[in-house]
């Protein structure tokens, strides 16, 4: 559920008094683990950590204009969510993370790259803290590279030919089936 909010603290501002302390807590880790490179602000309805442009200049490659997302924080209809791009472009962060929650008993609701918690309890921010600093921009942005050859290559990668259908037969012209058959 994208939100039309402008700025952070409006968007804040729109969220139920529960969720906005629950955004609130999980932003604060963000903005204290996250590297110096990481700036913040609102990105595709919610809030987005991004690498900026001057240290990214090719930007976000669906569109350029946009920085690199990092990481985002939004309240959806069925619960919030963090989104950790640096999980998507590297397994071993998923892979990690997955570990940390089962090491420390916790339940873990996982995507492919996003927490999901219903609530500030559901969520374990030394994991997520941890995660953060195990994820430093430069190697961000060196996995992103990395996969988009991949996945460029097989975006081009040109479909196989579709095997040939026999040729039909032409069809007999009008002419022909006018002119009787010759007796021989």
């Amino acid at each position: 559920m994208q939100s039309r909010a402008t700025t952070v603290p409006e968007y804040l501002a729109s969220l139920p008094p529960d969720r906005r302390a629950a955004i609130a807590t999980v932003r604060d880790v963000i903005r204290a683990n996250a590297d110096g490179d990481i700036e913040e602000g609102m990105q595709y309805g919610m809030i987005g950590f991004h690498v900026p442009h001057r240290v990214y200049p090719a930007g976000y490659h669906t569109d350029p204009r946009q920085p690199l997302p990092y990481v985002g924080l939004a309240s959806q209809k069925q619960h919030m969510a963090v989104y950790l791009m640096y999980a998507y472009t590297g397994t071993a962060h998923e892979t990690w993370l997955r570990e940390a929650y089962r090491q420390r008993g916790k339940r873990l609701d996982m995507g492919k790259s996003c927490l999901r918690f219903r609530s500030l309890e559901a969520i374990d921010l030394e994991v997520l803290a941890e995660s953060l600093r195990r994820a430093p921009t430069r190697e961000f942005i060196a996995q992103y590279e990395a996969a988009r050859p991949a996945r460029k290559a097989a975006a081009t990668k040109p479909a196989k030919k579709p095997a040939k259908k026999p040729a039909k037969k032409p069809a007999k012209t009008a002419a022909k089936k006018a002119a009787p058959a010759r007796k021989r």
